[in-house]
């Protein structure tokens, strides 16, 4: 049967010999509804959390594999009782979406089948959906990740009911590991997990909890192994919040050959085998030597030694998995497998790993001491060091000893600067890889101005309150890296609305936005920019003889950072990052500035968080520039225990107030000249 990885499905003789093997799919559930009891009906409040809206009194779900013709599929069959309290659980639950498709922490296509689905009312009568009223619809999640669902509305629901509905998930492939949720948005009394293991005579089922809690798995008659977890708190999304899976109660289920070791050895072990695995692939050869030489030139710092080459690799190789390239999966199929460095440099492109190995054969060639590291990403979860299991280990880096510290490079991702790695790579802890004593070390953290905001707008306030003008944004670091990707493979018409849409946002919905150009959006050094003309009609308010002008342009709209009053999850920020703001404002003809004060700077004692504003009035009273300049993340600080939250969210609405600051223009008497 098993399960999912992103890096390692099994082999071509284990998958033949699982399906000589597969065990036959069980009768996951009834296709007819089980009664519900009057007890269930007569519930009236919430039993795990007081303020719940709904509870689902049972999510069961058969885990099984089934052979389609040839090629194994993992197929989830579940099954959901809810119970309905309120007016505000009527609401939430009146539609319900299932998502299908590429599912972050699935990683596999997903396809949903078989739903059907049912209310209970109060009176005990029953209201079946119709197989009509299911569709499909686009979801967009708060982060922007966007995603498919089967969607249908609960036929007949109202506070008091009970809604069950069932469906098939089939995940498109089948590999050693498989994650299973244990919690939903709401609370949970019981879940419970029926697994039918392959039986293979080398590898053994484990199953791993995380956040949570479960039982013993028990062997049935049947063949399958019974597993339940009770009273799970709602899983709640909240804005900058830790990873989804160091937060939300989940299970591993994973093959394993051998019984593992301590920690320690197993990690010792493991990073001797990545060297030994590594060694040929990253051998030197002559032709490996010429372009080290050519890249290198006569450079003679070590530091920029290494970036030469960093950026030699870049430009010469190009990685045939960037979707800029557009190709088909047909023409992937076309492309013959490079065995070393060598192979890499004559044909100029190579996957991910080709392009690691090549950086590293090269950096070895100029004399550097080179390794592969291997590291997991925060942001699919907080590494457990103590789970004795390369699952977690999800990323390859190339390690390079400059001097006395290893520093890590990432050669394979386009648009991250030189020096830099993906957001969700750096302060992590790596394994460089060693033939003897392999070590755990951490990875850089790059200091919030490495990741800038810098935004300039030239402007003219009319009398009217209508202000026009001239924009610059600027973009680098994770930001930029973020934007390339995004809209790199983005129309020119998309990628002008996108703007439109983030100055609206961002200024005010009135605001009218032309000629728009867009730079460096395929430059992996340049910052990524946005220039646009912009008039925005209503932007200051005026009241008889004065103008209530807010001179933070590019912060009109904001919003307070977190809004709630309550937390549940710790606070998290992703990186470190920093924001300047440079606007020239020319006051309209007859007014002039009456209080031209500034917030000046808001910070914590730390200084982890810091905001400084000034503004500077031209020397003839018409215009004046407005200079802000903020940055989160200072040393590295971006975790905080909800306990702080009160703390925390006091500081960012004093941001946002400082943000939010106005000033005022009064109309002045004007003079007639007489000659």
């Amino acid at each position: 049967m098993f399960f999912f990885s992103i890096r390692k499905p099994f082999s071509a003789l284990s998958l033949f010999f699982v399906s000589l093997i597969l065990l036959a799919t069980a009768n996951a559930q009834d296709k007819k509804w089980r009664p519900v009891s009057n007890e269930e009906i007569q519930m009236k409040t919430p039993v795990i959390e007081a303020d719940a809206d709904a509870e689902a009194l049972l999510w069961e779900v058969y885990v099984a594999d089934e052979d389609t013709g040839g090629s194994l599929q993992t197929v989830l069959n579940h099954y959901l009782r809810i119970k309905i309290f309120n007016e505000r659980g009527r609401e939430a639950f009146s539609k319900i979406d299932i998502p299908f498709g590429r599912i972050a922490g699935v990683g596999m296509n997903v396809k949903i089948k078989d739903i059907a689905a049912r209310t209970t009312k109060p009176d005990g009568s029953n209201v079946e959906l119709k197989e009509t009223d299911i569709f499909e619809r686009d979801l967009v999640k708060g982060d922007g990740i966007k995603l498919k669902a089967k969607s249908f509305a609960m036929p007949g629901i109202e506070p008091g009911s009970i809604i069950e509905y069932r469906w098939k998930e089939i995940r498109g492939s089948v590999s050693l590991y498989q994650r299973l949720q244990l919690a939903r948005e709401i609370p949970v009394h019981l879940v419970r997990y029926y697994i039918k293991p392959v039986s293979h005579p080398e590898y053994g089922m484990n199953g791993q909890p995380f956040n949570a809690k479960n039982t013993p798995f028990v062997k049935e008659k049947t063949g399958f192994y019974i597993t339940t977890a009770s009273n799970i708190p709602a899983f709640k999304d909240e804005p900058r919040m830790p990873p989804e899976y160091s937060t939300r109660p989940w299970m591993l289920l994973y093959y394993t050959k051998e019984k593992r070791d301590e920690p320690e050895k197993y990690w010792k072990d493991y990073g001797k085998k990545q060297y030994e695995e590594h060694k040929a692939l990253m051998k030197v050869t002559d032709e490996v030597k010429q372009a080290s030489a050519e890249a290198v030139g006569s450079e003679t710092d070590p530091d920029k030694k290494v970036e030469k080459i960093f950026n030699y690799v870049r430009a010469k190789i190009k990685n045939v998995y960037d979707d800029s390239l557009n190709l088909s999966a047909e023409d992937l199929k076309k492309i013959r497998n490079n065995k070393n460095p060598s192979d890499t440099l004559k044909r100029g492109q190579g996957d991910g790993h080709d392009i690691n190995m090549l950086f590293g054969a090269m950096t070895t060639a100029a004399g550097f001491e080179s390794r592969v590291a291997n590291l997991p990403r925060r942001s699919d979860i907080f590494f457990p060091k103590w789970f004795t299991d390369e699952y977690f280990m999800q990323t390859e880096n190339i390690a390079v000893k400059v001097g006395d510290a290893w520093k890590f490079y990432d050669p394979l991702s386009l648009y991250v600067p030189f020096g830099m790695l993906r957001w969700e790579e750096e302060g992590q802890p790596a394994l460089v890889s060693d033939p003897k004593e392999p070590i755990w070390t951490t990875t850089q953290m790059s200091p919030a101005t490495k990741s800038m905001e810098r935004r300039t707008g030239k402007f003219k306030l009319l009398d009217d309150g209508t202000l026009q003008g001239e924009a610059r944004i600027e973009f680098t670091g994770h930001i930029a890296a973020y934007l390339k990707e995004y809209n790199d493979d983005d129309t020119p018409q998309q990628r002008e609305e996108s703007v439109k849409n983030m100055v609206r946002y961002n200024l005010l919905g009135t605001a009218e936005v032309s000629d728009i150009s867009i730079e460096n959006t395929n430059d992996p050094d340049k910052p990524f920019t946005y220039i646009f003309k912009v008039k925005i009609p209503g932007y200051a308010s005026r009241t008889g003889k004065r103008i209530f002008l807010q001179p933070g342009v590019f912060e009109r709209s904001a919003k307070p950072q977190f809004e709630t009053s309550t937390r549940r999850n710790d606070i998290y920020f992703e990186y470190p990052y920093a924001e300047h703001d440079e606007v020239t404002i020319e006051l309209p003809t007859g007014f002039e500035l009456e209080n031209p004060d500034a917030p000046g700077v808001i910070k914590d004692n730390s200084g982890i968080g810091v905001l400084d504003i000034k503004m500077f009035i031209s020397k003839d009273n018409r215009s004046f520039t407005y200079k802000r300049d903020f940055s989160f993340g200072n040393g590295g600080n971006l975790m905080f225990q909800n306990k702080f939250y009160p703390a925390l969210k006091q500081l960012f609405e004093a941001f946002n107030k400082g943000n939010q600051h106005a000033v005022t223009l009064k109309q002045v008497a004007t003079t007639a000249t007489v000659k």
